[in-house]
């Protein structure tokens, strides 16, 4: 399956994006982790099939109601194996 290295950009912390985007991954069905990055932004990497990772990384694009992202970076890795989703901290 596909895995998708995420750098999301924008008003991302402290809005409850990595839990709302955890519910997201429940949704959709994507596997992986997301994170607080030190520079601000929010980070995650997701596996799942095309159609699931469409839609989660649609989901980043516009985040939970308080957000406002202004740019989501997907870079395209080497396929990665996750049982769950996991909320770093």
């Amino acid at each position: 399956m596909p895995t998708f290295h995420l750098l999301i950009k924008g008003k991302v912390q402290g809005v409850f994006y990595r839990v709302s985007a955890r519910e997201t991954a429940a949704k959709t069905g994507v596997k992986g982790w997301i994170r607080n990055s030190p520079e601000g932004d929010v980070e995650a990497v997701v596996t799942g099939s095309e159609e699931q990772l469409s839609e989660f990384i649609s989901w980043c694009k516009k985040g939970p109601p308080r957000s406002k992202v202004t740019e989501v970076i997907a870079k395209e890795l080497e396929e990665v194996q996750f049982v769950e989703f996991s909320v770093i901290q």
